[in-house]
């Protein structure tokens, strides 16, 4: 019997994409969203949730470090994972699209919020609040375009290599337990 946990594949591509986190790139144009997402979709258990937690744990040391708005930021990642595991038995990309979406704009508010309570920049009223989140639209347009690349890149290549390699994590064989 084969342990329904193990998933060396996705595990592997969630690592790689832990990687790119770590190489230059834009502002708000990583991958930990797709990472989370994915992780969601197509690891099990324990290991869905700690992975990305896991991974940004070490890559943040790296990429700039913790702050006051870190709880929120990996909230936000945790609920990335909860929102892929409603893609676990799916390769469709309109399903998974809208994952990404919904992922992205989970991060967008949360992370805002945060940046909006720590920081002395937007008056802590509803006009702030406005002005915080609207000053914040170009950077959610990185994170949405770099959250739509990476799932794509992420989710593609599981496919394809679950169909070619590791037939065993095809999504159309996994178990659902």
């Amino acid at each position: 019997m084969q342990n329904d946990t193990a998933r060396p594949l996705a595990s592997g591509l969630t690592i790689l994409g832990a990687l790119a986190r770590v190489l230059p790139h834009l502002p708000n144009f990583a991958p930990v969203g797709s990472i989370s997402l994915f992780a969601g979709a197509r690891l099990r258990g324990w290991q869905a949730y700690a992975m990305p937690l896991v991974l940004m744990a070490v890559t943040d040391q790296f990429v700039g470090g913790f702050s006051a708005a870190t709880p929120l930021v990996y909230l936000a990642f945790l609920i990335n994972v909860f929102i892929g595991t409603r893609l676990r038995g799916t390769e469709n990309v309109l399903k998974i699209g809208a994952g990404v979406l919904g992922g992205s704009l989970v991060f967008f508010l949360l992370t805002n919020f945060a940046w909006l309570m720590g920081s002395s920049m937007y008056p802590h009223t509803l006009a702030g609040v406005i002005d915080c989140y609207v000053a914040a639209i170009p950077f959610y347009g990185r994170t949405l375009a770099s959250d739509l690349l990476y799932s794509g890149a992420l989710f593609g290549l599981h496919a394809w290599l679950s169909r070619l390699v590791v037939r065993s994590e095809r999504v159309g064989t996994l178990q659902t337990a």
